[in-house]
């Protein structure tokens, strides 16, 4: 077997692997489709959920949502039944599918690798796997903000490592996600860089033309045509803190610029209240992926002000660097040690002032942000589905 991986990552021929996860993602799906068609793999991904290829209601999003870019070419694919009740990524209990080992035993797969744990099916699947003589990886994106105290935390920590142990290999998206694992146990000869990616040539290419759609956009949202624009896309919900940047752009009378947020959520109608009597804010709905570079496009700096460990990395930032836009995180956002260097700006999370700090210098300097969004496509080509597929084939090699 170590000699069929060493002429697969030569590319002389191949091995079977199989990927595990909860539904279709918008970010996963075009690496999936890279894997089948660049890498040398013959892939097959078990989804536990369709979730995102029919029309069904986001709770955080507080919308129906069925994405309008391919999912399922270009790859084999097979949604492994799930008998939950109350299908749901929330819940231990959400993804429940018997099936899923003898589903991927009958795929022949060389090797495994699995995107999630935290589900009655993950759970079963490593229990039942625990024989077989399979390589099985793990590639996840959490990350600790800090050590926690206490009996609760210390269990908990207990029971991942443990999780972990039944890994062969994992693969950690950035610097937070790799210090995560080694928090839990995982040493570092098991741990291989696969960072987040999004179709950066999907963005980078349709460039131009979004940069043609925004300014009409602009003009249909009502944005003066000379306004810079600080952009939040995403869900409205409590973790990713718009409300923190609404306060902010409220108090400090920034001339010739417009706030823009573009998305829906529990907090839409609380922004909207607080808006009122605030001059040059504006709210769009909802974008789909075919959208999503026109609403890059308009922005002049692209926002991300979460608070707390619950985002994980923010591949929002990500698509904004593809389209060539200077950024401004929190520290709490999984991404900031990875991508926020000299094209853009990393501030405390929660503290107002800081932000306003970090707004105050993007936008008082329009030659400093227009460098830093050059610096933002320089630094994106660096993670690439290109750079993700390279540390799995080296996991893999290492694993055999």
């Amino acid at each position: 077997m170590l000699g069929n991986l060493l002429m697969l990552v030569e590319g002389k021929s191949m091995t079977d692997l199989a990927i595990i996860t909860s539904h279709p993602i918008q970010y996963y799906a075009p690496w999936f489709r890279y894997l089948n068609q660049s890498s040398g793999l013959k892939i097959k991904v078990f989804y536990l959920w369709d979730f995102g290829v029919k029309q069904q209601q986001d709770l955080e999003f507080k919308a129906g949502i069925q994405w309008d870019i391919p999912l399922l070419d270009g790859y084999e694919y097979v949604f492994v039944p799930n008998i939950s009740k109350k299908p749901t990524t929330k819940r231990l209990w959400g993804l429940n599918n018997p099936a899923l080992k003898e589903s991927v035993l009958a795929s022949g797969a060389k090797s495994v690798l699995m995107m999630n744990y935290n589900y009655i099916s993950s759970y079963r699947f490593l229990l039942q796997w625990s024989q077989q003589k399979t390589p099985l990886l793990f590639r996840g994106d959490s990350h600790i903000l800090q050590v926690p105290q206490g009996i609760k935390p210390f269990l908990k920590r207990q029971w991942i490592s443990r999780v972990y142990q039944q890994f062969d290999a994992c693969l950690y998206v950035g610097q937070s996600n790799r210090r995560y694992f080694q928090y839990h146990g995982v040493s570092a000869e098991n741990l291989f860089f696969s960072p987040h990616a999004v179709d950066n040539d999907r963005f980078t290419q349709s460039a131009t033309q979004a940069h043609d759609d925004s300014r009409h956009w602009k003009h249909v949202l009502g944005i003066p045509p000379h306004h810079q624009v600080i952009l939040f896309t995403g869900k409205l919900i409590e973790k990713k803190r718009p409300q923190d940047l609404l306060a902010v752009f409220a108090r400090s009378q920034f001339k010739n610029v417009s706030l823009l947020f573009v998305g829906s959520g529990p907090l839409e109608t609380l922004l909207r209240e607080r808006a009122k009597g605030i001059k040059h804010v504006y709210f769009a709905p909802f974008q789909n992926q075919s959208e999503m570079p026109r609403t890059y496009a308009i922005a002049s700096v692209v926002v991300l002000p979460s608070y707390g460990s619950a985002e994980t990395w923010g591949l929002t930032i990500n698509e904004a660097m593809c389209m060539g836009k200077p950024v401004i995180v929190s520290d709490h956002v999984g991404c900031a040690a990875d991508l926020v260097r000299d094209n853009g700006w990393v501030f405390s999370a929660g503290q107002q002032d800081d932000l306003a700090d970090c707004l105050t210098q993007a936008l008082d300097a329009p030659t400093v942000l227009a460098k830093k969004g050059q610096h933002s496509r320089q630094l994106i080509e660096k993670h690439s589905y290109q750079q993700t597929t390279k540390g799995l084939l080296q996991a893999l090699k290492y694993c055999l």
